[in-house]
């Protein structure tokens, strides 16, 4: 899947979030890469590229004040190489997993942690 057709697909996923949550990313990049960069990967201490689907990168809504310097902008990157590679072994349609890692990355925008979402994802079932 090409660069446009993934971006559209996370264009969709982001505008079927509830109106609310949408607004609460006000200000919020999301950008589409093909991989992490050699920085993050050293960072993460990860060895292999495909380990990684997504990333915040900022300071959350919970510790943020309105005191703050500005800065640059809080970004969800999401990496489009893991991810198809990852809905062709799980057999997820892409858009599921560009939904599901999208969303994951924008709680942790909200501030929540990877067990929060684990356990708002098993509370939904």
């Amino acid at each position: 899947m090409n660069e446009i057709a993934f971006s559209e697909l996370m264009e969709a996923a982001f505008t079927a979030l509830p109106s609310n949550f949408r607004e609460a990313c006000d200000g919020l990049a999301i950008r589409v890469k093909d991989f992490p960069t050699d920085d993050v990967m050293a960072a993460l201490q990860l060895s292999d590229p495909y380990q990684l689907l997504g990333l915040y990168h900022g300071i959350n809504l919970a510790r943020k004040s309105s005191s703050d310097l500005p800065s640059l902008p809080d970004t969800v990157y999401l990496y489009r190489l893991p991810i198809l590679a990852y809905a062709e072994v799980t057999g997820h349609p892409v858009s599921t997993v560009i939904e599901h890692v999208l969303t994951h990355e924008i709680g942790h925008h909200f501030g929540l942690s990877d067990a929060d979402m684990e356990a708002i994802e098993a509370a939904s079932g």
